[in-house]
C-alpha cells in the first residue's frame, strides 16, 4: 500500500478582517475545493475540521459545523486541536482515514476571525496550563517571546535587525503577488526600520498580524484520483506530528519546563529540527531534493531560525541565505513564495492548511505570478503550543 494520498482539491477565502463569522469563511474555501477538484459535495464521504480557537482554546467543533454548513449528507465527522497545528493534524487524520479505507474522499477544513491584537489568554486561573503561566509569570505575549527568540539570535550568530528586515522585504513582495493575501503592499528595509518598535528588536512590520480567512484541501485516495482522470495529482508523501523529546536545552514558550518519561541523552536536534526531519524520514527524501518551503514566520527572526530547522543551511546560517537573496522568488530555495504570515497573518486553523494550498498550486505550475520554475517537491513547517509538531511534505 502506497502512504501518499492525493490532493485534488485546493481553495482559500482570502485573508483580512472582515467581521464575519468564520463558519462563512470555511463554507467558502471548502466549495472552492470542491470546485477545484470538480467534486460534488454529496460524494464526499469524511469532513476533518481544524477547530476554530479562541486565545488558544477550543472554540467549536469545527468538523460538524462545516458538514452541517454545506448541507447535512451523511458524511462521518471529526474535529481536531492543536492550536497552529491544527491543519497539518486535521490532514493527518485525514490521510489515516483514507489509507485505513474508512473514505475515498476527505474534505479538510479551517478557518478563524481572529480578534484584534495579539492573541490573549482565556480568563480565570489555570495553573496548570503553561499558556496562562508564561502570561501570568513572564508577563510574555506573543510578540515579547518573538523579541526573545530575535535577542538570542543577535547574541549568538551576530544577526541583526537589518538581517530581519530581509525577510520581511522578500515575503511583502510574494505576498503583493497572492490575491489571497491580506497585505499586497510590498515594502522596503526603510519602511520596517520606520515601523514602531513592539518588543525590541522587532517593529511592527516584523511581526505578523492576527487575521479573518480560511482554507480547505480535498483528498483523496491514489485509486480514487485515477477513476477521475488525475493521473499525476499532487501528493501528500509525509506528515510530522511529533512531539519534543526531554531534555529540551532552548525552551519553546509557553513551555518553561522540561519533563520525561525516561533518562535519555540529549537530542542532538532542536524540536523544530526534529518535526521536518521525521517528515523527510517518512518521504524518503532530504533537504537537497526540495523545489520551494513554506515556514512559520510568526516574526521575521524566526522564519530565519526554520531555514536552519528544515536543514536549508546549517545553525546560524540563515541569515546569510536571506542576504543572498537564495530564499526569495527567483533564488536557489524560495521560501514563504505565499507571502506567508506577513502578507496573511494568523488565522490560526487554517494556517498550515493554506502552507498545503501553496506547494499544491506551486507543483500544479498555476501559481502565477510567484510560480517557482519546476517546481517538484515542497515542505511545510510550523508548530502549535503545547508540543504539536508540524510539517507536510507534497510532490508531483
Amino acid at each position: 500500500m502506497t502512504g501518499d494520498v492525493a490532493v485534488l482539491g485546493a481553495g482559500m477565502h482570502p485573508w483580512g478582517k472582515w467581521g464575519r463569522s468564520f463558519v462563512q469563511y470555511g463554507t467558502a474555501a471548502a466549495r472552492a475545493a470542491l470546485a477545484d477538484a470538480g467534486i460534488d459535495w454529496r460524494q464526499v464521504q469524511s469532513v476533518v475540521g481544524a477547530d476554530t480557537v479562541r486565545c488558544g482554546y477550543p472554540g467549536y467543533v469545527a468538523g460538524a459545523t462545516f458538514a452541517q454548513a454545506l448541507g447535512w449528507q451523511g458524511a462521518r465527522v471529526t474535529s481536531v486541536y492543536a492550536a497552529c497545528a491544527s491543519g497539518a493534524q486535521a490532514i493527518s487524520t485525514a490521510r489515516a482515514q483514507i489509507l485505513a479505507g474508512l473514505a475515498d474522499v476527505v474534505l479538510v477544513v479551517g478557518a478563524d476571525s481572529a480578534p484584534k491584537g495579539f492573541f490573549a489568554p482565556a480568563g480565570g486561573e489555570r495553573p496548570d496550563d503553561p499558556d496562562w503561566l508564561r502570561f501570568r509569570l513572564f508577563g510574555a505575549t506573543n510578540p515579547a517571546y518573538f523579541g526573545l527568540y530575535a535577542r538570542r539570535r543577535m547574541a549568538l550568530y551576530g544577526d541583526s535587525p537589518e538581517d530581519f528586515a530581509l525577510v520581511k522585504v522578500k515575503n511583502a513582495a510574494a505576498g503583493a503577488l497572492n490575491p489571497n493575501a491580506r497585505y499586497r503592499t510590498r515594502v522596503s528595509a526603510e519602511d520596517v526600520a520606520a515601523s514602531a518598535v513592539v518588543a525590541d528588536p522587532l517593529r511592527l512590520l516584523d511581526i505578523c498580524a492576527t487575521s479573518d480567512g480560511a482554507a480547505a484541501l480535498l483528498l483523496s485516495s491514489m485509486d480514487f484520483a485515477r477513476r477521475r482522470g488525475a493521473a499525476a495529482p499532487v501528493r501528500i508523501r509525509a506528515v510530522s506530528t511529533v512531539t519534543p523529546t526531554y531534555p529540551k536545552a532552548v525552551l519553546d514558550l509557553p513551555d518553561i519546563a522540561t519533563d520525561s518519561a525516561a533518562v535519555v541523552a540529549p537530542s542532538p536536534d532542536s524540536f523544530r529540527a526534529s518535526i521536518a526531519r521525521a517528515a523527510y524520514e517518512e518521504a524518503g527524501l532530504g533537504p537537497e531534493d526540495l523545489s520551494l518551503a513554506e515556514v512559520y514566520d510568526l516574526s521575521t527572526a524566526l522564519e530565519l531560525e526554520w531555514y536552519e530547522d528544515i536543514g536549508l543551511c546549517g545553525t546560524g546560517e540563515g541569515a546569510k541565505l536571506v542576504r543572498e537573496g537564495a530564499t526569495a522568488l527567483g533564488g536557489r530555495i524560495p521560501v514563504n513564495v505565499s507571502g506567508g504570515l506577513a502578507s496573511f497573518g494568523e488565522a490560526v486553523p487554517a494556517q498550515a492548511l493554506a502552507q498545503v494550498c501553496e506547494l499544491t498550486w506551486q507543483l500544479r505550475g498555476t501559481a502565477g505570478e510567484r510560480q517557482v520554475p519546476g517546481a517538484r517537491t515542497g515542505i511545510t513547517a510550523n508548530q502549535g503550543l503545547f508540543g504539536h509538531g508540524s510539517a507536510i511534505v507534497a510532490i508531483r
